[in-house]
Parts: structure tokens; C-alpha cells; sequence
């Protein structure tokens, strides 16, 4: 419904479309930061056991679903703005060519400082890919932002020490950058999803006339439409997936099959972790158990690098915007990224 200026009803009234987004945004701050009681109130209400395998499933499932939507519709509108500044032309030459390298620096940069899981990092892929940056810029980003970040990094230094976390933020964005930087070399955008063509190449002409503000706003909502509308479903499978693993994953069993000190223990630790799903706080516990049970550093860190970084339900959610073959390519790529630390981690520190 289009609001109208009482002078001419043609025209929006820019002050009240303002005055709404900022309400829109201030209501999505109230809610957002609500989601953690609201989750726990939800279980409180249901005949579950606290702390039991389907309460945490549940609690799961609840705070994560609108966590993520909510993510994805705020930088999905984000990014539609931003595109009405910036043709996907325009984005891809401010990146692409001589200074994608330094793209793939700065993307794994912002991921570092993103406290996002895998599942939550993906709305801002999203939203780069559909604005038309490149293809491995937005893969170094994916991968540093659920990988790398403080969670991580304080609590291997409590419990390893600051020599093993200082090595694992340079290794882990050594990962992120070049599996970004190899995916780009490769120009494999026509693996992207028909429907993730069709936005890049939207809007590829400029305006003749410069957009109002009221229409950037309009050109971000059109965006939350088109994309998050096509995309939801997938996002709320994924995580039903996650919350089913989070809550059930066998610890005690992890722990003793990679409590070994054994030449397979860290692909084995990398083919264990694919299927789960957690971010690094949630995988602490984990890493404290085969830590105690005597694994190598390395295999523990493949472990951990393995669940946040090439979760499950991630992938899920990522085949409404990938191909298979590049989703295939992408955890490949990642996978020997995390086998080379593992390797590494277990040598150097033996």
C-alpha cells in the first residue's frame, strides 16, 4: 500500500515511509533481542525433561528459526538498498580482477569479526552473491565467519593455550582465504541456482533517473520478496536438521572412536564432524572431552573446524542458492583445507 503525501496522492511521503522503516527496525531489535527468553519460555511450556536431548532440540529449533529469517530479511533489505546504488556491474568491478585477492582478505576479515554459526552467516552470502559479488569472495566469508571468532579463540586459549589459538586464527583464515580465492579462480558462477542468475544480472542497465530514498526502500523490500520468499523453507529444513543433531549428538561416542592417536583419526574427525551442527561454543564440550580422552590437537581442531564451517544443515539451506556439483566443490575444497590444519596441528605440537 503506497503512502501518499496529502498534497499529492501520487506521491509518497518520504517522511512517513522513513518513519516506518525506522519503526520496522526498532521492532525487529526488540524481537531479536528477545529470542533467547523466548525460546526457553517455549520449552518451559511443552512436557519435556529440561535438559534433555528433545528439550535442547526444541529450544533448538525455536530460537534459531527466527534467528536466522530475521538475519536473512534484514541483510537481504540491506543489500536491495545497496543495489540501488550500485549495479551488480558496478559491485563486481569494485572486487573482481586484479583486486579480488584483497576481496577474499577483507571478506574473511568481516568473518572473523561476525559471531555467526554457519546457518546464521548464511543470509549475508546470500545477499553478497545476489549483488553480484564474487563467487569466492562471498566463499571466504562463509567460511571465516562460523570458523574463526572470539568464542573460538578464548576458549582454546583457556583450555590449549595461546600459542595453539593464535596458530589456529592464522591457519583458519589461511583456509577461508585461499578456498575462496581457488572457488573464484575457477569462475564457476554459472553453478549458481537460475533463479540467483536472474537477480545478479537484474538492474544491470543504471536508472536514467536517480532513485528517491522512498524508492531504495521499495527496491529493498521488493528484495526481501523475491529472495527470502524463495529461499525460507529451505532455511527452516536446514535447521530442523541441526536442532535433531545438536540435541541427540553422541559426545560420549565422538570421544571414543577420535580418543585415538592414529594416522586416520583426523580425516575420520573431519567426516564426523560434516553431519553435525553447532557453533564453536556449543562444540566446546566436544573438544573438552577428546582433549581429556587424549586425541591430538589436530585432530581435535579438524573436529571442531569440520562441524562449524561444513555443517549439515548448512549445506541444506546453501542448495536453494547452489548447484550440487558447487556445493560438492565447495566442501571439497574446504575439506582438504581442514585435513592440511589437522595434519599440521598434530605435527607441530605433538
Amino acid at each position: 500500500m503506497t503512502i501518499a503525501s496529502p498534497a499529492d496522492p501520487r506521491r509518497p511521503n518520504t517522511g512517513l515511509w522513513f518513519a516506518a522503516t525506522l519503526a520496522a527496525l526498532a521492532a525487529w531489535v526488540a524481537l531479536y533481542s528477545q529470542l533467547v527468553p523466548l525460546s526457553g519460555w517455549v520449552v518451559s511450556r511443552l512436557p519435556l525433561v529440561p535438559g534433555s536431548a528433545s528439550a535442547e532440540s526444541v529450544r533448538f529449533f525455536v530460537y534459531d528459526t527466527p534467528k536466522v529469517l530475521m538475519l536473512l530479511t534484514l541483510v537481504v533489505f540491506a543489500m536491495g538498498v545497496v543495489r540501488s546504488f550500485f549495479s551488480p556491474e558496478r559491485t563486481r568491478a569494485l572486487l573482481a580482477g586484479r583486486r579480488e585477492g584483497f576481496g577474499n582478505v577483507a571478506a574473511a576479515g568481516l568473518g572473523i569479526v561476525t559471531p555467526f554459526c554457519s546457518c546464521s552467516a548464511v543470509p549475508l552470502f546470500i545477499g553478497f552473491v545476489s549483488a553480484g559479488v564474487p563467487l569466492g569472495v562471498t566463499f571466504s566469508f562463509l567460511i571465516a565467519a562460523p570458523m574463526i571468532n572470539e568464542v573460538a579463540l578464548g576458549l582454546l586459549f583457556a583450555l590449549v593455550g595461546w600459542q595453539v589459538a593464535l596458530a589456529y586464527l592464522g591457519f583458519g583464515l589461511a583456509v577461508a582465504i585461499v578456498a575462496g580465492w581457488v572457488i573464484g579462480r575457477l569462475h564457476l558462477e554459472g553453478w549458481l541456482e537460475p533463479w540467483v542468475l536472474a537477480v545478479r544480472s537484474g538492474g544491470a542497465a543504471p536508472p536514467e533517473e536517480t532513485p528517491s530514498p522512498v524508492d531504495r526502500i521499495r527496491a529493498g523490500i521488493e528484495a526481501v520478496r523475491d529472495i527470502v520468499g524463495r529461499v525460507w523453507a529451505w532455511i527452516v529444513a536446514g535447521i530442523a536438521v541441526g536442532a535433531l543433531i545438536h540435541g541427540y549428538a553422541p559426545a560420549d561416542l565422538l570421544a571414543a572412536i577420535m580418543g585415538r592417536d592414529a594416522w586416520w583419526s583426523v580425516p575420520a574427525a573431519v567426516l564426523l564432524g560434516i553431519p553435525m551442527y553447532s557453533n564453536a561454543a556449543g562444540i566446546i564440550p566436544v573438544v573438552e572431552a577428546l582433549i581429556g580422552k587424549g586425541a591430538a590437537i589436530g585432530t581435535v581442531l579438524a573436529f571442531m573446524m569440520s562441524v562449524i564451517a561444513l555443517s549439515l544443515p548448512e549445506m541444506i539451506i546453501l542448495r536453494k542458492v547452489l548447484t550440487v556439483r558447487l556445493i560438492a566443490l565447495f566442501a571439497g575444497v574446504v575439506g582438504l583445507g581442514i585435513l592440511a590444519v589437522g595434519f599440521l596441528f598434530n605435527f607441530l605440537f605433538a
